[in-house]
């Protein structure tokens, strides 16, 4: 039998918020694999929830800016260990030009963030030094640029949820509508724009979970396939932006409130970075 160690039982604790023996049982049958403990937890019921809580977070600040033109955004998470470190002027100061150094310069992913001159030296090299003398880790751990005919940006809770919204118009209304969605993915954080840009992996993953409850629950075996399609589709409307209800309107679904507003308008991608996610 594979050990267990206890600061992994308390790390899957944390995060699904399932009883220690549940956590512990569900590593041992995955042979200590946590995702796959994850797994385990939610055939079985015993998952609260796979959300990690806000003490667990990596502290710093996620921030999304647009350009000017409303044609492309970036967003970028800029850790340190330490809310106090966080609320620093110093710090805030870095991260927030830091976001617009990217935007400037248009910088397309985080290893061409980190490998940029940025104060006059290698940003990775920066931020070594900047962790030695603050004396906390500081780091950019998560980064998005979007472009499209639109983009919106949207910052939460202070800075610690930043999201972009890539839209086919930059009109005032599609862009207002995409602040809108952007409040929306930060509060509902949906894995994808729609089904179809939901990946093949998620896809089966949820038709198992779907089966094995279903035969846990005694149906027939005939009948799993149909009932884990059905448990598929409940999925998409509670995890895909589209098929969402609207906060501000739950009458009506993400999808209904676009052609509200344009029966063109559409959304392309969003990005959402989450402190600690």
């Amino acid at each position: 039998m594979t050990t267990i160690s206890a600061s992994v039982v308390n790390k899957l604790r944390q995060m699904t918020g399932a009883g220690m023996m549940d956590c512990k049982k569900a590593l041992q049958e995955a042979d200590g694999d946590i995702d796959a403990a994850v797994d385990v937890l939610r055939k079985k019921g015993a998952a609260k929830a796979a959300k990690r809580a806000d003490r667990d977070a990596v502290e710093g600040l996620a921030i999304a800016i647009s350009s000017s033109d409303n044609t492309y955004g970036i967003a970028i998470e800029v850790n340190c260990e330490t809310d106090f470190v966080a609320i620093n002027n110093d710090f805030s100061t870095f991260a927030n030009n830091l976001a617009k150094f990217a935007l400037d310069n248009k910088i397309a992913d985080k290893d061409a963030l980190l490998a940029s001159t940025f104060e006059g030296k290698v940003l990775s090299e920066l931020l070594l030094e900047k962790t030695s003398v603050i004396g906390e880790k500081i780091d950019v751990s998560n980064y998005a640029l979007l472009s499209s005919e639109g983009v919106a940006a949207y910052n939460h809770g202070a800075n610690r949820i930043g999201v972009l919204v890539a839209l086919n118009s930059n009109d005032e209304a599609a862009l207002q509508a995409g602040r809108d969605l952007a409040m929306q993915i930060a509060a509902m954080n949906p894995i994808a724009v729609d089904e179809t840009s939901v990946s093949d992996e998620v896809k089966e993953k949820e038709l198992e979970i779907g089966r094995d409850i279903a035969r846990q629950e005694g149906k027939p075996e005939a009948m799993l396939d149909k009932i884990a399609q059905g448990k598929l589709q409940r999925f998409y409307k509670d995890n895909t932006l589209m098929h969402q209800s609207y906060v501000k309107d739950s009458s009506m679904t993400v999808a209904a409130f676009l052609k509200s507003v344009n029966t063109d308008l559409k959304v392309k991608a969003f990005a959402r970075l989450q402190l600690g996610a």
